[in-house]
Formats: C-alpha cells, structure tokens, sequence
C-alpha cells in the first residue's frame, strides 16, 4: 500500500501482491536505455475515483487501473521502475507504507524504510486511454494462444520493417494472425467475439514487442480483449488494463503466395513422439552442421544429425507412408518451435521435392511453412 503523511503529495493504501502483478506488467514496456530518463519510471496518479500506473516508451503503453485502493489524499508521482519494482517484489508485508512529496517517494515496511527519488510527474508523457467502441473483440485466452502460435516467427531484427511484427487480418468473426523472418511462416486462426463493418477485410501489423506483452497479461477470469484502431495506434482493453502501441509501417508480405497446394507427399505424425525425435537427432548437431536429416520411405521416418568433430544420431518412427521416398533437411530449432505450439496429438506434415519448402499442418487453424536447409 502507498500511505503519505501530513503535507505529501500523495497519501494511498496498495496491496502488495497486487501492485507485484502490475509492476511486473509494466516493467517489461520501461526501456533500459533512454535519452529521456524519466521514460524509466512509472506513474503513479492516486486519485478518488480511480488509481493509475502507467509505463511507457513512446511507442507503447500501459494504462492499468488499479482497483482496491483507499486514497486519502489524491496526487501523481513518478518513480523509478525498476527501484519500485524490486523493493516492493522483495518486500514481505500485506501492505506497504510509501510516502511521496516534493519528487521523494519513501516506501516503509514493518522493518525496513527506502528512499527513491522520483520525478515530476506533469512531465511524463501522456498515456493514452480506452474510449468509445471496439472495432473488435477477442477472449483473451484465444488472443494468447494465437500468440504463442506465431510471435516465434516473427523477425527479431530485419531491414524489412513490416516483418518485426505480427499481421492481424480480419474476415467476418475470424482473424488470422501471421508472422514470418523470412525462413519460415506461422499463421493461425482464432475466433472473434466481434468484429464491426469497418474491421472487416482490414489489415494491420502489431509489432512483435506488443504482442509478446499482450501474452503476460494475467488471466483471472474469462476476460475479453477490446482491439481499437485511432490512427496510427491501435489500442486494447483487457479487464482494468489498456495496452497501446503504435503500428508496423510498410506491407506485409503477400503470405499466401509462398504456401505450397501442390503438394502430393503427405503423411500424419505424432506430435510428441516427433518433437522427441527432432530433440534427439539434434544433440549431435554444431554450428557448423546446424540441420537435421528427414529421411522418408513407406514404412519408416528417420531422423538423423551429425557434426564431424562429435558424432552422430539416428532416431527412428514407423510412419504409414504412400509417396516417393524424400530427403530433406530442416533447421531443427525452427521445426521444433512450430511442434512445441501445436495443440493436436497428431499433425500433417506436406512435402514437395528436397529443395521446397515444408508444410505443417494442425487442422484448419494452424499452418507452418519451413524453408529447407542444404546438408551437403
């Protein structure tokens, strides 16, 4: 809790645990490094109707409205993020004592007393809030499992702008969200509570920053996420917390025309048994011999990994198989990252000749194209 004496600024009660779960939210949007140093706290505006935080690093934003607290004196401060977040995450007590006037924020618990110095609070940038309607809906436990199923594919760094971040592409009440670095592409589809006229048919890019925080926000109940577009931003809701962000400038590219339909080798496999395998026949592997060997006949698939300077591996699966035998080689970390999403037991695995991409399929939702890799 936030309590200030006589003449502070502020005077609040905080839950502990509850302001754990919020500055650790926060603290993954705070920068590490900046020119504006005070993009390194977080804003705390205690007020009688509601209470803030807030955190920002210019291109996204938190606004969570923090609920249960008893404010006896109204006031904002801003105090450094990582400072707070520590004291109170190592802190014991159900409730903490912190005190903030004239830029010092103090935080006092049963034994112990910390000092922070903060900083004016009408200079941090403006946050922005949640207002009018949805241009569409989404539970946050779909959101969540659509982005575990393709922010890994994302660019982490590329000259191409557009694929650091994650397509969202509407159609009636289902979205698709695709992700690709330029050596494999994962699209998934979820269903959309709703979606208004002007949503549909539209496109976005949401950088893979903000999707990766729209993950971490807590499930308490069967919440919903509230998506709005204002301009150059697109703004969600979830519960007490309205995440902002910019969106990803220049086009996406045109993913459909790199996914293979004629495709004439294709056979059903276990998800975990073959996810071990890739896991096994990898160990052996180096930098230098970073692919592993799929090795397909009617009977068998076998996998299989080597590196000159160690040894090899060779994992076996008794497949039922009707095409032509094939060899081809896949990074075995990329193969890997789509098998560990997949939530069926089984998966379709389409192939073309050794030189084409591979298809991944997990019934109609999810789909995973993997460019092969040269193992001579």
């Amino acid at each position: 809790m936030f309590f200030f004496e006589e003449g502070a600024a502020m005077k609040a009660h905080f839950n502990r645990e509850g302001l754990v779960e919020v500055l650790g939210l926060l603290s993954s949007v705070v920068p590490s490094r900046t020119p504006k140093p005070i993009l390194q706290c977080v804003l705390i505006s205690a007020h009688k109707k509601d209470t803030r935080l807030c955190a920002t690093d210019l291109e996204i934003g938190i606004n969570h409205i923090f609920s249960g607290v008893q404010v006896d004196e109204e006031g904002d401060i801003a105090v450094q993020a990582d400072r707070l977040n520590a004291i109170v995450r190592e802190s014991t007590e159900d409730v903490l004592k912190v005190e903030a006037a004239e830029g010092v924020c103090t935080v006092t618990g049963t034994d112990s007393k910390f000092t922070i110095y903060g900083q004016n609070a009408d200079q941090y940038p403006t946050v922005p809030v949640f207002e009018g309607q949805a241009n569409l809906e989404i539970t946050l436990e779909n959101l969540q499992t659509g982005i575990e199923q393709c922010l890994f594919s994302a660019a982490k760094e590329s000259s191409r702008y557009a694929i650091n971040g994650v397509l969202w592409e509407t159609k009636g009440k289902k979205m698709w969200l695709v992700a690709t670095d330029g050596r494999r592409l994962a699209r998934c589809r979820v269903n959309l509570v709703s979606a208004n006229r002007e949503q549909t048919q539209r496109k976005v890019i949401v950088p893979a920053k903000t999707m990766a925080l729209l993950s971490k926000v807590p499930h308490h109940n069967k919440e919903s996420v509230a998506a709005k577009l204002v301009d150059n931003q697109i703004l969600f809701r979830c519960a007490n917390v309205v995440v902002s962000s910019n969106l990803v400038e220049g086009n996406f590219p045109n993913y459909e025309d790199i996914i293979p339909t004629d495709y004439q080798k294709k056979l059903k496999l276990s998800t975990a048994a073959t996810l071990s395998a890739v896991r096994r026949a990898a160990l052996l592997t180096s930098e230098e011999s970073r692919g592993i060997k799929l090795s397909i006949n009617k009977d068998s698939l076998v996998f299989s990994g080597r590196a000159p300077e160690t040894g090899d591996a060779r994992v076996s699966m008794a497949i039922e198989y009707k095409g032509e035998p094939i060899d081809i080689g896949f990074n075995p970390q990329f193969l890997g990252d789509a098998l560990r999403v997949i939530q069926t037991p089984e998966f379709e695995m389409e192939l073309g000749e050794s030189d084409r991409p591979g298809v991944i399929k997990s019934g109609t939702d999810f789909l995973y194209v993997l460019m092969p890799i040269s193992l001579a």
